[in-house]
């Protein structure tokens, strides 16, 4: 369940960022405001139980941010044609790297 937990974690937040965006483009509608905090709420509350689960802070925070991050980046490139260069293309890869040897590092 911890990892069920932690991609609930990251698919809420991803949606919350997603909401206001849509919530702060010119004639966005406010409701979309109700989304970005269910979606925040959400994900806080599937982070804590994934860490009462027994999942390590550190390792739950960096996979839970660095997948945020590559998620929105693609979400909003096909969402809302924001740009997606080389450049942020390995900054995703260096984030997934950086999470990876955490995880690696955790186990020992």
């Amino acid at each position: 369940m911890t990892w069920l937990y932690l991609t609930g974690a990251i698919l809420t937040e991803v949606t919350g960022t997603l909401s206001l965006r849509m919530a702060s483009q010119p004639g966005g509608h406010r409701g979309w405001l109700a989304a970005v905090a269910a979606g925040y709420l959400a994900a806080f509350a599937f982070l804590t139980l994934a860490l009462y689960d027994g999942l390590g802070i550190g390792v739950a925070y960096g996979i839970w941010a660095a997948c945020g991050v590559a998620l929105t980046a693609l979400a909003s490139r096909v969402l809302f044609g924001e740009p997606l260069t080389k450049i942020m293309g390995l900054g995703i890869a260096l984030i997934a790297s950086g999470v990876l040897f955490i995880e690696l590092g955790a186990a020992h």
